[in-house]
């Protein structure tokens, strides 16, 4: 066996026979096919199609069961249960609401309670996106007797767990990856918040933030194709108008203006932390309720029926209570009594488990509140430059970014739906104190303090993958133990078996010439069945497990889990071997480099720059020096 047959230095790996990757639970990430993106977007698109005739159906059911309930009609004109003349009857409707959502949810599906984006994350997050078709039905049919008999929540909420249900059904039905579902899920759920709203790059930005957890084209293509096509689906069947129409135009705001309005923000995304707690206390006191859970949304009809007696704006979606809020026609006194019990009405309606969404009420609640901010703050500084329709719009979308941190889609979603332009400085400066006082204050938010009690963990920032950013060059080492193809069998198994640290999973196999060959398992070296005078490049099975010196270490983990490998030999252009890399390296690269990322360090140190500044200034004196000397011995020489 000659010098070339083996190097001095042994592979650091584990000696299990047991693949370390496949122990770590670590997949290979399918190869991108663009053939496949096409495929998907068709399918967003058509399922777009669906949803937007689904809510414009969401949307009728709504009116017919609010006109039968409130006004004794058969129409699914547009209603409100507003001028009602049911008097004291009233409190009942609700009741009679939660009694047939809780029998819906107890013998059709108990995933139709609540509101819908916690339910789809979780869904995403730990069943690969799996939901079950019935709620495709039950979901829209249980949200529409809910809120059709006064519950006060809106329509995008089960639009959004419609559609995601329905994206999910189709994906669950074809051949396709699990990521592909949760493509058409997240596009499902959009496309459907899209019809409602008419608000396309908002429900793009919903996606990626509360659907997704991700930002790549194969996914953000079908998802965005999904969204315009539901916008489209809202001019068709609704209206080209924004949402939220209001009739004067917002005038641009001065930096005293926005000053104010990020202090606005800040108080308001401290009531969405309030908020968003008061919520799951509620929830928990509905939990300690010695009462079977079927009957908890009657129990909470009761007090929406109640508060609904004494303030008829809080029943039902109360889109045009959002609207005259931002168009300045409503009283302080109405504002603030309508703030106040839509908060009651929401909070324990939503605590008993009933059917509906809450970016409605939040919208009402946050935009009521930013005009009592307001009108507080100009009697205050009358010189401060805002507005209270203004502070109204930064109100609503502030509570938004709060309760739920979708800070990008709260922002545009306030310019879509009241296509208020001149608003997008104050938003920013609103939505951006909100959220910071939101993340300081609170772990989880709104949408995911549900899913997070039952033990599923949601994604809160995207960051670059370290494993993506590093190069296989920077990590692998540049000696270690190789096999020459032509070494037998015998002479291979008694060098490993007399040297215990040579033992490993895997060995690499080169010629004469260093020339990769392939690589061979430790079980398949040891095999009694092999002849131990036979050369081990017979045993090679497989040729082209190798990766480029020019590679990232996320390429080299998607290989290594492709293959079931944990070491890997890298390669020149030549097929030389130029480097090993072994499991444990990569995981000693995303060590020191996630430390590095948390070490806390200056760059710059003031000590060092003070002293590099008294040097310089010490050799610019001898310097001036030097040049007074010469001049001075050039006079006396000329003398």
């Amino acid at each position: 066996m000659g010098t070339h047959a083996f190097g001095n230095k042994t592979i650091p790996l584990s000696t299990s026979l047991i693949s370390t990757l496949e122990s770590e639970n670590i997949h290979p990430r399918e190869t991108q096919n663009r053939k496949r993106v096409v495929l998907i977007s068709v399918l967003a698109i058509g399922i777009a199609v669906c949803i937007s005739f689904i809510a414009k159906a969401l949307v009728g059911l709504i009116n017919l069961v609010t006109n039968i309930s409130f006004h004794g009609i058969f129409s699914t004109a547009h209603a409100s249960p507003l001028g009602n003349a049911l008097g004291l009857w009233v409190v009942l409707v609700p009741a009679i609401g939660g009694i047939i959502v809780g029998l819906m949810a107890m013998y059709g599906s108990k995933a139709i309670r609540g509101h819908g984006i916690p339910e789809a994350m979780e869904q995403v997050l730990t069943n690969n996106s799996k939901i079950k078709p019935a709620i495709t039905y039950l979901k829209p049919v249980s949200a529409a007797i809910a809120i059709g008999t006064g519950g006060p929540f809106g329509a995008e909420g089960p639009i959004i767990a419609t559609g995601g249900a329905m994206g999910s059904t189709l994906g669950q039905l074809l051949h396709i990856t699990h990521h592909e579902r949760k493509i058409l899920l997240a596009a499902g759920a959009t496309a459907g918040m899209s019809a409602i709203f008419g608000s396309p790059l908002a429900a793009i930005f919903l996606a990626i933030e509360l659907l997704l957890f991700e930002f790549s084209p194969r996914s953000i293509i079908p998802v965005a194709l999904g969204c315009i096509t539901g916008a489209a689906g809202h001019h068709f069947l609704f209206d080209a108008a924004p949402v939220f129409m209001v009739a004067k135009t917002m005038l641009p705001s001065s930096n005293t203006a926005l000053f104010s309005y990020s202090l606005i923000g800040m108080i308001i995304g401290l009531l969405a932390v309030i908020t968003t707690k008061v919520v799951y206390l509620i929830e928990d006191i509905f939990e300690k309720i010695p009462v079977h859970w079927m009957w908890w949304p009657a129990i909470g009809g009761l007090m929406v029926g109640a508060v609904g007696y004494i303030n008829p704006r809080t029943l039902g979606v109360g889109y045009e209570n959002i609207t005259d809020i931002l168009s300045g026609n409503l009283s302080v006194a109405i504002i603030l009594s309508l703030c106040a019990f839509k908060f009651l009405s929401w909070s324990v309606a939503l605590g008993s488990g009933t059917s509906g969404g809450t970016l409605a009420p939040l919208l009402t609640i946050g935009g009521a509140t930013g005009a009592l901010l307001g009108a507080a703050w100009l009697s205050l500084f009358p010189s401060s430059g805002i507005s209270i329709p203004m502070a109204a719009l930064i109100g609503m979308s502030a509570m938004f970014a709060g309760a739920s941190r979708a800070f990008i889609t709260s922002i545009i979603f306030a310019l879509e739906t009241t296509g208020q332009y001149n608003a997008l400085l104050p938003l920013i400066a609103a939505c951006t104190g909100a959220y910071f006082v939101s993340f300081l204050l609170m772990e989880t938010t709104i949408m995911t303090e549900k899913i997070v009690r039952r033990g599923v963990q949601t994604p809160d920032h995207f960051e670059p993958d370290i494993l993506n950013k590093k190069m296989v060059a920077d990590v692998m080492k540049g000696d270690a133990v190789l096999l020459s193809d032509d070494n037998t069998v015998g002479e291979v198994r008694n060098w490993i078996e007399n040297e215990d640290e040579n033992k490993a999973n895997y060995f690499i196999v080169t010629d004469g010439q260093s020339n990769f060959k392939g690589i061979i398992s430790s079980s398949s070296l040891f095999n009694s069945q092999h002849d131990i005078a036979s050369p081990v490049g017979l045993l090679i099975k497989r040729k082209n497990i190798c990766l480029s010196v020019n590679s990232s270490l996320k390429a080299a983990v998607e290989k290594m889990a492709a293959e079931n490998v944990d070491v890997l030999p890298i390669v020149s252009k030549e097929n030389k071997i130029v480097g090993v890399l072994g499991y444990s390296d990569i995981i000693g690269a995303y060590s020191r480099e996630a430390q590095q990322h948390e070490r806390k360090q200056p760059s710059i140190s003031l000590k060092k720059q003070g002293l590099k500044m008294l040097v310089r200034g010490q050799r610019l004196m001898n310097i001036s020096k030097d040049k007074q000397l010469k001049q001075l011995n050039k006079t006396d020489v000329e003398i």
